[in-house]
C-alpha cells in the first residue's frame, strides 16, 4: 500500500525533483521513477513556494497511490542508513507527509513491516521510531515561571525540587507505609514547605479579597451619591440640549426671514403692488372719478414708491452675487 512507502530523498535542483526509492507514478518520469514531471516543477519561478509545490504533489501521492518499482541492490543509493540500525525490507518504507524547506533534506522515518504469514510477536526485535506516537511524545512539566491568573495577575508558583531530601531520612518501614497507606502519603504531601507557602499564599490572596470586598462595601454609599448625581445632571443636560434645539431652529427661522434673497423676494412684490396701485390711479383719473390735484398727489406717491422699492431690489441682488446670501460684517 502508498502508506507503507517513504520518500527518502526529495532534492530540487535546477527545476528538478527528484524522488527516492523509484516509483511508477502518472507524475513521475516512466523511465528511472525518480523525477517528477509536473507543472508545478517546470514553471517554478523566483516568486514559487517550494513548501506548497511540495504539499501539493504529496496531496496528489495521496490520492493516487504511486507504485514501488523492483530494483537491485543498488537502486537506492540515497537511502539512509544509520549506524547501527539493521537494514530494512524493501517494502517496508513508512510514509509520513512532511514540509521540505529549499535546503533541506528530510531524514526518512522507516519501520519494517510484518510479511504475511510470520507473527510480529515472534519477528526479530527492532529499534522503535522515536516518538512514533503522540503519547510518546515528551509532555511538558510545569517549571517556576510565572503563571496568569484571574484578571492578569501574576502568580509565581514555588521551585519543585527535583528530589525531596525529607525521604532520605526515612526508614523502610516509614516509606513503605507511605506507598501502602494514601493517608500516610498525603500527611507528608501537606507537610511539604512548598504546599505550606501555596497555602499561605493562598489565605492572603483571600483576606486581601475580603479586605478589599470590604471598602468596596464603604464606597457603596458614596457612589450611590455620585451616581444620583450623575443622573440628575444627565436630566439637566436632556432639557439643555431640548431647549438649545428649539432655538436653534427659531434662529434658523428667523436668519431664513432676513435673509438678501428673502427681501429681495418681498421687496420685488411690494414694488409690483405699488405699480398696480399707481396704474388704478391713473385709470380713475381718466375715467373722470377723481380730481387733478387727487391724482398728481397719489400718483407722484405711489410711483415714487414702486421705483424706490425697484432700486433697492436691485441693490440687493447686487450684494447677493458680491457677498452671498448671509454676508458678514468686518
Amino acid at each position: 500500500m502508498w502508506k507503507s512507502y517513504t520518500f527518502t530523498c526529495l532534492k530540487l535542483k535546477q527545476h528538478i525533483l527528484l524522488v527516492y526509492p523509484p516509483v511508477g507514478h502518472h507524475l513521475v518520469d516512466s523511465n528511472n521513477g525518480t523525477m517528477i514531471t509536473s507543472p508545478l516543477i517546470t514553471n517554478f519561478g523566483m516568486h514559487s513556494d517550494l513548501g506548497k509545490v511540495v504539499q501539493s504533489l504529496l496531496d496528489e501521492f495521496w490520492k493516487s497511490p504511486p507504485a514501488l518499482m523492483s530494483s537491485g541492490p543498488t537502486g537506492f543509493p540515497y537511502m539512509y542508513k544509520p549506524s547501527g540500525m539493521a537494514p530494512y525490507p524493501t517494502q517496508a518504507f513508512h510514509y509520513g507527509p512532511r514540509h521540505v524547506g529549499p535546503s533541506q533534506t528530510p531524514p526518512p522515518i522507516a519501520a519494517p513491516m510484518p510479511h504475511p504469514g510470520v507473527d510480529s510477536s515472534h519477528g526479530p526485535p527492532r529499534a522503535p521510531a522515536p516518538y512514533g506516537l503522540i503519547s510518546d511524545l515528551p509532555l511538558p512539566v510545569p517549571t517556576g515561571d510565572s503563571q496568569a491568573g484571574l484578571n492578569g495577575h501574576m502568580y509565581k508558583m514555588p521551585e519543585i525540587p527535583e528530589s525531596f531530601p525529607e525521604l532520605c531520612n526515612m526508614n523502610l518501614t516509614r516509606l513503605s507505609d507511605m506507598s501502602e497507606n494514601e493517608d500516610v502519603l498525603l500527611e507528608f504531601f501537606v507537610s511539604l514547605p512548598q504546599l505550606k507557602q501555596i497555602t499561605n499564599d493562598k489565605e492572603e490572596l483571600v483576606t486581601s479579597i475580603v479586605d478589599m470586598a470590604k471598602k468596596n462595601l464603604q464606597m457603596e454609599p458614596q457612589l450611590e451619591g455620585k451616581r444620583q448625581e450623575m443622573l440628575y445632571k444627565y436630566e439637566q443636560l436632556t432639557q439643555m440640549k431640548s431647549a438649545f434645539e428649539t432655538k436653534m431652529q427659531r434662529q434658523h427661522e428667523l436668519s431664513e426671514s432676513c435673509s438678501l434673497s428673502t427681501l429681495q423676494a418681498r421687496l420685488k412684490v411690494a414694488a409690483h403692488q405699488a405699480e398696480e396701485e399707481s396704474e388704478e390711479t391713473a385709470e380713475n383719473f381718466l375715467e373722470g372719478r377723481t380730481d387733478i390735484d387727487e391724482f398728481l398727489t397719489s400718483f407722484m406717491e405711489k410711483r415714487t414708491l414702486c421705483h424706490s422699492r425697484r432700486a433697492k431690489e436691485e441693490k440687493l441682488q447686487q450684494s447677493i452675487n458680491t457677498h452671498g446670501q448671509f454676508p458678514t460684517s468686518h
